[in-house]
């Protein structure tokens, strides 16, 4: 069995998630509730983050600091998600784009 790590792998247990990001395990229960953070949940329900929970807690506190509130910080996480999709989406069309362009080269070449 090989065992991947990543920032993806969900690791770290509440306790430890607010010793390393310095919010207290309430309020990362609150981020929980609000949408958020989506941490892991293991069979018996215990919640485990990863290393990306633990920089979108850490971007939360930054945007908390700037001002906004959770309701606030909710939208701004929304729109840079859609922002990256719409990213995605936008090279996976340049990609087709591309071989497309290439097929019609290919076609139009007068064979040799």
């Amino acid at each position: 069995m090989t065992t991947v790590w990543g920032p993806n792998r969900a690791l770290y247990g509440i306790s430890v998630a607010a010793e390393l990001t310095g919010v207290n395990p309430q309020m990362l229960r609150t981020y929980e509730a609000k949408g958020l953070v989506e941490p892991h949940r293991t069979e018996g329900g215990t919640r485990r983050y990863s290393g990306n929970d633990l920089e979108r807690i850490g971007q939360i506190t930054t945007l908390l600091d700037e001002g906004l509130n959770l309701a606030g910080i909710a939208h701004v996480l929304a729109l840079q998600a859609e922002t990256h999709r719409l990213r995605a989406e936008i090279q996976r069309l340049r990609s087709l784009q591309r071989t497309d362009r290439t097929r019609q080269r290919k076609d139009a070449t007068p064979p040799g």
